[in-house]
């Protein structure tokens, strides 16, 4: 991927959406779960119904030995480092879902955050370039609190994952235990759309769609459904730490629900006293998009304006959901400025996730001063521990 634009500057890039998967069943079964969970059933990662009419994933990203696609690390590694120029990449293990046994589905996150961490997070060549996500199962607080204190202090998982298909909005108050514990942990909650669905509601309030087309135009809006309910009920309000992040587009729907709560929050901020701002008050530092090439006006004049509504340029990083099969390529609209353009490549997410950067001498003149250290770096605030 080439990172080089057209002003001659070099930006860094951060991948905030890798997708990471473990080699097959029997390797799942085998290697990373327990009875009495080894022998129990649970959906194949291809069990969501709704598959890209060109199949799920991009050719070539399979094991040596046909092993899943996005499995493994040398292989990841070159496609991403060596191939399309990333720096260092936002590892999100692709679990099952929520699972009718919400013991099992708590086995079955752990079992990947295993899988991550000794795998790639530990990777003898790579492991350096990668950074974690920690699968948590929302049906299950205990279990999941139970994950966090586990790798919380590890050095390179940087957020928390929680399948976009819920039984409940995650504002409801049975899930403030575990923002409450990704908000003390210093880790972001990414939410993302799961594949091998278990227990999964119809992708609209109304019903099934008929085509992939439309269950992809409709689910990004499960997202905006989440999130201005977090705002309605406080969420944000209650815990001026947490931070979310919507990992799977929707930043382009976002302005215009936002000016519609508004419009409807500002005369009734009365009934809502637990949170007493306006709504589009809660997102600057608290909620983040991660945009691919399907999301956005495209390369238009009134790109960077329309990036400057509701603040979405502090909001979007980049991600190109390896290996499925949109491989998102880095598209960065020419109306956009330097540092719009930074934000998205770099910036937004090494200040989340507190990423320090070898600096590329190509970039120097697009890197404001305060981020560059004598030692060639490129340092922000990392996250507390």
């Amino acid at each position: 991927m080439v990172t080089t634009h057209p002003d001659g500057t070099r930006s860094p890039l951060i991948d905030a959406s890798v997708h990471i998967f473990v080699k097959s069943n029997k390797d799942l079964r085998r290697n990373f779960l327990q009875e009495p969970f080894r022998s129990r059933g649970f959906p194949d990662y291809e069990m969501d119904w709704y598959g890209a009419p060109g199949g799920e994933y991009a050719k070539g990203t399979e094991g040596p030995d046909g092993q899943y696609p996005g499995s493994d690390p040398d292989v990841v590694a070159k496609h991403l480092f060596d191939d399309r120029g990333v720096d260092v990449a936002i590892l999100h293990p692709m679990t099952r879902g929520i699972m009718p046994d919400r013991h099992l589905g708590t086995a079955i996150a752990a079992a990947h955050n295993e899988m991550m961490v000794t795998r790639w997070l530990e990777h003898s060549l790579h492991g350096d370039r990668f950074r974690g996500t920690i699968r948590v199962n929302p049906d299950d607080i205990t279990g999941a609190l139970r994950e966090i204190e586990k790798y919380r202090d590890h050095p390179r998982v940087v957020q928390l994952g929680v399948p976009l298909q819920s039984r409940e909005l995650y504002g409801k108050p049975q899930f403030w235990p575990l923002w409450e514990a990704a908000a003390d942990a210093g880790l972001p909650v990414a939410v993302h759309f799961e594949v091998g669905s278990g227990v999964m509601l119809p992708p609209t309030p109304n019903g099934l769609t008929r085509t992939y087309e439309q269950f992809v135009g409709f689910t990004a809006m499960n997202f905006l459904y989440h999130l201005m309910n977090m705002i309605a009920e406080g969420v944000f309000e209650r815990m001026p730490a947490l931070k979310f992040v919507w990992a799977d587009g929707a930043a382009d729907l976002l302005t215009p629900f936002m000016w519609r709560m508004d419009c409807f929050g500002r005369p009734h901020l009365e009934q809502t006293p637990w949170a007493p701002k306006m709504p589009s008050d809660y997102l600057p530092d608290h909620v983040y998009f991660v945009e691919g090439s399907l999301d956005g006006p495209g390369d238009v004049d009134f790109a960077g304006e329309w990036a400057g509504f509701t603040g979405k340029d502090d909001m979007v990083m980049y991600g190109s959901s390896y290996p499925h099969w949109q491989l998102n390529e880095l598209s960065v609209p020419s109306a956009y400025t330097a540092e719009q353009r930074d934000k998205l490549c770099w910036r937004n997410a090494a200040q989340l996730y507190g990423i320090e950067l070898p600096a590329i001498p190509a970039i120097a003149s697009a890197i404001p001063a305060q981020y560059v250290r004598d030692s060639g770096t490129v340092e922000v605030t990392r996250r507390p521990s």
